[in-house]
């Protein structure tokens, strides 16, 4: 009785580790945008292209000239979504610790207080520059087990059509943890 025992709560186990860390990807029937999310540890992270029309239209009505946003709409930006469902504590994440891959290579997220200095210095109206900074992923935060969450857009820095993977990394008093998305395409 106590094999089976322990191999039923052995399989559960097994199960419930690869259901929490499984990445699914789907596209939007209407907009063709793509999302790549998975859960890890009772956490949620996921990634949804923000497609360069989409962008534009969001930024323009914000006050900003097409000139002026495309840089960033065209640098592959994402709806970016982290969610403590249920992890074993508060989660502690700065986005800077993130790690990109493409094509095996390191590459560094453009942190927004740079894309908020270039916009500056392009001398985009104050209003505007407040408008993208709050649309944007915070560059650090916790969140409470729950459900509590944040999103925002994150630019990637890439070009169209790019594939990446993406290691988001947080930690609970500590101890670190990380959620991976491989396979991640630019938009177009």
């Amino acid at each position: 009785m106590k094999t089976i025992f322990t191999a039923t709560i052995l399989g559960l186990f097994s199960f419930s580790t690869y259901a929490d860390t499984q990445q699914t990807h789907h596209t939007d029937s209407a907009t063709g945008a793509k999302t790549w999310e998975t859960h890890v540890d009772g956490v949620h992270f996921s990634l949804t292209q923000i497609l360069p029309d989409q962008a534009k239209a969001f930024y323009v009505n914000r006050g900003f000239s097409l000139e002026q946003i495309e840089p960033y709409t065209s640098s592959c930006v994402y709806m970016t979504v982290l969610r403590n469902d249920n992890a074993p504590g508060d989660i502690h994440f700065v986005s800077n610790n993130w790690s990109i891959l493409v094509n095996n290579k390191p590459h560094k997220l453009v942190p927004v207080s740079q894309w908020v200095k270039r916009l500056s210095d392009a001398g985009v109206k104050k209003s505007a520059v407040i408008a993208f900074r709050w649309a944007q992923f915070p560059p650090e935060q916790e969140y409470k087990p729950g459900g509590d969450w944040n999103q925002g857009m994150l630019s990637i820095g890439l070009p169209a059509d790019s594939i990446f993977n993406i290691t988001a990394k947080w930690d609970i008093v500590g101890k670190e943890y990380e959620a991976k998305l491989e396979g991640v395409q630019c938009a177009k």
